[in-house]
């Protein structure tokens, strides 16, 4: 069996917001410095890809959180 890549391996949804930003961050070095064939930066790109909609499911729950607390002391507000 061939031994995977960094870029070729699963992204694990349970990722914090903060596990998947430095791995993110990590690929994009990993790209732009280059020196990798084409099919490993593909696969670092696919990658990137799963790690960026992570950081974004994460940022879209925190950003929901914040509307509803948001709406919440409105309608407090507005009750007194």
């Amino acid at each position: 069996m061939a031994k995977k890549s960094a870029g070729e391996a699963a992204v694990d949804d349970t990722l914090g917001y903060e596990q998947a930003r430095d791995a993110l961050l990590e690929v994009v070095r990993t790209l732009e410095t280059g020196g990798t064939s084409l099919e490993e930066s593909l696969a670092l790109w696919e990658r990137g890809e799963q790690l960026a909609k992570v950081c974004e499911r994460w940022l879209d729950g925190a950003r929901a959180r914040l509307d509803a607390a948001l709406a919440e002391g409105e309608e407090e507000s507005a009750e007194e």
